[in-house]
């Protein structure tokens, strides 16, 4: 066994990965132990928690109740994060725990030090909205600790509990409002296509075609990323073309603020000369000029589901993976209506 160099002992900043190396195990079986998971040896499990208790950590005490879920999510900077995390902090007031809140920005580089300061503090249950998961917060999930990811960005991962929302059936219902009201040279603003709420909502735009009759022209649709430049930008590609279109549906609500900017630059009028559909019903969209026709994703009830999973795995016996996905709704405003004649 190696010495303790890291300032070990009580109150001694020690991480897992010391523990692991003493132990000669891996960091995710250190975790294990701290969260109690019985698949372990048990000449392995006292080993690690003799030299845990060397290091000073607190062992865990079965499926002890902490009072906390944890909630890392990429940033804060969003109307769409922020309905998520209210979302969150009113389910898990029902159930008379907290919600801590750690943002990969805030977070910086110090991921092990994160990972740390969960295991010793405890957790409820970790709920994950990440455009990506790094190795350290990969092996925090492998270790046991109950999670719920919330709108993955990728194909759900086999063994994780997923909350999301009928994005394909979101896509399909704003194209059909487009083409009810007549339009038949529509465009699409996608998102990154390795997102997979992306491309969901993508093909449903193409099925809408699809079912109408009506040719995918592959010049009407372009991606790009969440943000309102990239809208604007590509509406003003969208523009320029030789026949531009009568309607766009933006994949995403900011997309649809860009598009909307975009259109107003060229002296053009929503929905007089463009009609303009998004995607999430973040609240800045009630007041917008024109109010913002858009496929409202129930952020705050996804986030509110996640909790009352973990809640469940934390009171009873683990289950097998939930894959849930939330009915979308399309909400008419004022942003759209039949092409000019």
């Amino acid at each position: 066994m190696t010495e303790d160099t890291t300032g070990g002992g009580r109150g001694g900043r020690v991480t897992l990965a010391a523990v692991a190396a003493d132990a000669g195990v891996s960091v995710a079986t250190v975790s294990k132990v701290l969260n109690g998971r019985g698949d372990i040896s048990a000449l392995t499990r006292s080993k690690v928690q003799s030299l845990l208790v060397r290091h000073g950590y607190q062992l865990p005490l079965g499926r002890r109740r902490v009072g906390v879920v944890d909630m890392l999510i990429d940033n804060m900077s969003s109307s769409w994060s922020a309905e998520l995390a209210r979302g969150a902090v009113e389910a898990a007031a029902e159930h008379g725990v907290s919600v801590a809140i750690t943002t990969r920005q805030l977070r910086g580089t110090a991921e092990s030090g994160w990972i740390d300061q969960v295991l010793r503090r405890g957790t409820d249950g970790l709920i994950v909205v990440l455009d990506s998961l790094t190795a350290a917060e990969r092996e925090l999930l492998d270790a046991g600790v109950p999670c719920v990811l919330l709108d993955p960005v990728g194909e759900p991962q086999p063994g994780f509990h997923m909350v999301g929302a009928t994005n394909w059936q979101g896509g399909l219902d704003a194209t059909l409002h487009l083409v009810e009201l007549g339009h038949r040279r529509l465009a699409c603003l996608g998102g990154p296509p390795e997102h997979w709420c992306a491309r969901a909502r993508l093909d449903g735009y193409y099925a809408a075609l699809a079912r109408n009759g009506l040719p995918i022209q592959p010049e009407l649709v372009r991606t790009g990323l969440f943000q309102e430049e990239s809208g604007h930008r590509l509406m003003s590609e969208l523009l320029e073309l030789p026949e531009p279109p009568t309607a766009v549906f933006a994949c995403d609500d900011v997309l649809a603020m860009g598009a909307i900017k975009a259109a107003a630059e060229r002296g053009l009028t929503v929905p007089g000369d463009l009609s303009v559909v998004g995607f999430d019903d973040v609240p800045f969209t009630q007041w917008t000029a024109p109010p913002l026709t858009t496929v409202r994703q129930p952020l705050a009830a996804m986030a509110s589901t996640a909790v009352r999973i973990l809640m469940q795995q934390r009171d009873r016996a683990p289950e097998e993976p939930q894959r849930l996905e939330m009915a979308t709704t399309l909400i008419v405003r004022g942003s759209t209506a039949p092409p000019a004649r």
